[in-house]
Parts: structure tokens; sequence; C-alpha cells
């Protein structure tokens, strides 16, 4: 039987400088984050929704994962990724020759400062693998994105959506951060998305809603989850995906990957206990959403500073991440007017800008030094450790003021415009029935919307609604 060249020390297939390790993690990797997407995302979309809504929200997410990867390798990667354009931006290029995919991997956003001098660290794998790893992060920002404005967005609307967000929102904060541009070379700290991914889909998210306009009032007022085990399912491969997600951000299976695993799985376990503690203590019993809505929250602080704290530290992420978040989505959306107004549909802006932008500036204040050097392209700390630290918190909220501002200014301009040729909301009698109006499809031949049966009335059992009938966000509280 003759043996592939693929399995010898050094061939073509094999150069001397593929470490198989390495790729394979980071192949590995990016396969778990894809599946946050698909179908994890999509699966949890699906069912929290309303049953009427459950189609079209699987299918904007279906949308978006494909949309993104095709504009990512024809021209989004080295936007984010390649050469500097301005000090904010890449110049775009297609990612598509094999010459360019087959060559070992450039990182720009890992330069390295020595004797004044900077030079591009080298993974030790394909370039191939890297632009795979960073569409599925690019793919899963749109997604979360959507989550504020399900259940009305017109679909030709978010279909032109996708991609020019993608080019004039998610490229500029990635290369800024990552790709080597003006806040990366400045030393603000981002290790695996906390202000590229989460901060700016939570803020972009609630921008879109406003501007999209809300829900019909029958479908904010009453908007219960289709299927609750289902959602557990996709909440299930959202939180196991995470472990690809920080995991793969050193771009090497090395002892700061690890790191990042437990630190993401103990902030995530710690921010869920938290959150549910917080509803047994103010609404008498636990809520399966609640639960989800605070690993979400952990998943999201804990990924700017993931490989860069200690492990200790991941637990006060996850306390915060539990409790500051609950707080904004349970009490302050209560009495802002604001937030009343926009119809985040499931609270993006709470479980991932809140979260986000938490996490960066605990990162500011927790980052360990020696942690820090292990994939830091200078000597960075916490304010916790002395020395600089101050000034790297400051750093942190420089860098989020930042993300904030483009994301509110580049979505409203990118919505402006496509309102121009295209409705943003859905016509009134699509908002009425909902996924056969809009794709001539349901999920499931089954009647109603969610409520109770009760034989003696077939308009459905009355019962008090949960703080978390995705929408209406909870009840006043007086703390």
């Amino acid at each position: 039987m003759n043996i592939s060249n693929a399995y010898s020390e050094v061939t073509p297939a094999v150069p001397s400088w593929l470490n198989k390790g390495d790729n394979a993690w980071q192949m590995t990797a990016s396969t778990l984050v894809a599946i946050q997407s698909m179908p994890g995302l999509v699966i949890l979309y699906a069912s929290i929704v309303k049953k009427k809504w459950a189609v079209n929200s699987a299918f904007m997410a279906l949308y978006a994962f494909a949309a993104v990867l095709i504009c990512w390798v024809l021209l989004c990667y080295r936007m984010a990724f390649g050469d500097e354009l301005l000090p904010f931006w890449g110049k775009g290029a297609p990612a598509l020759g094999q010459k360019y995919l087959v060559a070992r991997a450039k990182v720009p956003e890992s330069t390295h400062v020595s004797d004044g001098k900077s030079k591009t660290v080298e993974p030790y794998y394909a370039m191939a693998t890297l632009v795979y790893f960073q569409f599925t992060f690019a793919a899963i920002t749109l997604i979360l994105l959507a989550g504020s404005v399900l259940g009305r967005m017109n679909i030709k609307a978010w279909m032109a959506f996708v991609p020019l967000w993608l080019i004039f929102s998610y490229t500029v904060g990635a290369f800024s951060l990552w790709g080597g541009g003006f806040l990366y070379q400045w030393g603000a700290i981002d290790y695996s998305g906390g202000f590229v991914i989460h901060l700016s889909s939570g803020i972009s998210g609630l921008t879109a809603a406003y501007w999209v306009g809300p829900r019909l009032k029958s479908d904010r007022e009453r908007f219960p989850p289709n299927n609750v085990l289902l959602m557990l399912a996709g909440a299930g491969l959202l939180w196991m995906g995470w472990s690809g997600f920080n995991g793969g951000a050193p771009y090497a299976a090395n002892i700061d990957a690890s790191i990042a695993v437990l630190n993401t799985n103990i902030s995530a376990a710690t921010s869920l206990l938290v959150w549910t503690t917080l509803d047994v203590i103010f609404f008498g019993k636990p809520s399966v959403i609640g639960a989800v809505q605070g690993m979400m929250t952990g998943l999201a602080c804990i990924t700017p500073g993931a490989g860069l704290v200690q492990s200790w530290a991941a637990i006060i992420f996850g306390f915060l991440s539990g409790s500051i978040p609950w707080v904004s989505m349970m009490v302050l959306h209560k009495k802002s007017t604001l937030l009343q107004q926009v119809d985040d549909t499931l609270g993006v802006f709470h479980t991932h800008a809140v979260a986000g932008l938490l996490g960066g500036l605990l990162t500011g204040l927790l980052a360990e030094p020696d942690l820090c050097e292990l994939v830091l392209p200078k000597k960075t700390r916490g304010a916790f450790y002395g020395g600089n630290g101050g000034v790297q918190f400051l750093k942190q909220m420089a860098a989020a003021s930042f993300v904030i501002a483009w994301n509110i200014a580049s979505t409203t301009i990118i919505l402006l415009a496509i309102r121009l040729f295209i409705p943003l909301r859905m016509p009134e009698e699509q908002l009425v029935i909902g996924d056969d109006a809009v794709h001539g499809e349901e999920a499931y031949a089954l009647w109603g919307d969610g409520e109770k049966y009760d034989p003696t009335n077939h308009h459905g059992q009355d019962i008090a609604p949960s703080p978390y009938g995705i929408g209406a966000r909870g009840v006043t509280i007086n703390l």
C-alpha cells in the first residue's frame, strides 16, 4: 500500500515551517467557532423566538454565515488583516490565490517591536488556516447583531446590510485592534473579541433596532420561546464552541490557549450561577432563559482577557458579568426611556455590549504581566499589578469609546442608505402573519404560539408572563 507524501516529515504538503499540532488545533478551533453559528445560533434563534418567527430568525443567521464567507475571501480579510490603508483600515484585496493561501501565515496584529524595528510573527501553519479562522469571528459578529432586529426587519434589507456592515464596520474594528492598526500599536488589549465582536454587535444591534423600528405591539408584549429545550441545545453548542473562540486566539496550541479555555468555562459557569441566583431572589424562581443569558454574559465578558488573567480573576469576571448586565437588563432597562423605546429583541445590548465593555475594562485592571508576555507584543500589565497599569485601563476606555462611536455612526449611515431603496421594516401584513408570509414556510405544524393549551378555551390559557418574555424586559425592582 502506498503511503501519501502528506505523512512524510518534509514534503511540499508538509513544509519545514508547518507545525502539525498548531495547524490541527487552529482548524479545530475554527470549526468550533463555526459550530457556534452553524448550527448553534441558528438553533438558538429559531427556538427562543415566538413560533411565527422561527424560520425567519434561523434564516437571518444562515444567510449571514454564507454571505460573510464570500465577502471575507473576496475583499474583507485583507481589509481587516492586510497592509495598512489608513490607521484604522487595511487595503482590501482577494484572499483566494493559491500562492497566497499555501504560504506561511503572517499575522500583522502580532507585530513585535524590538530594537526600534518591527517584525511580523508567523504562526506555524498556512494562511488558509488563518483566513478561515478569522472568518468565523466575522460571521458570528453579524449573527449576534441580528438578535437585536429579529421579528420585524425586512429580509431584503438584511441581505443588503450584512455585506455593507462587514465592509464598513467590522473590518475597521478588527484592523484597529487586531490587524496592526492604531489601537493595537498604542497597546489597547482585546484578546479575542470583547470589543471587536461583542461591543460592536451590541452597539450596532441597538442602533439597528432604533432605525428599523419595533415589532408589533402584540409581539413585544408576548414573545414566548417556541421550544425551550431546543434553545438549550443551541446554547450548549455556543458554550462548548467558546473553547475554540478563546482557545484559538493565541494562534498556537500553547499554554496560553490552555489558560484561555479554562478561564472561559470558569467565567461562564460563575455568571450563570450568579444570574440564576438573582432570578431566584427577585422573581422567586429560576429561569432557563435567564440561565442562558447569564451564560452568554459570562462568555462575552471573559473574551477580551481570557488568556491574560489568572483563573481566580475569571471568577471575578463571571460574578460581575452575572450581576451588572442583569441589573442593566432587569432594572435600568425599565428606568431608561431610550432603552424602552428601542426594541432590542433578544437584549443583545445587555448580553454583549455591556458584558463586552465590562470585560475589556476588567482586563485593563486584572491583566497579569507574565501571561501578557506570552502573547502580547510589548510589556503590559493591568492596574491591579501596579507600574503603568493605570495607563492600560485608560487605553481600554479609549479603545471602547472608539468602537462605540464608529459602530453607531457606520450602522446609522448604512441603514439610512439602504432605506433609500428598501424599507427596513416588514410591511404590516407580514408582521401579523410571520414566517408564512415572509418565506412561505412554517417551523411547526402545531397550534398556537407557545401558550399553554386549554381544551375548554381554544384561545389559550392566560398565564402570568415570565420576566424573560423576550422583548418585555423584566420588571422594575427597587434596589
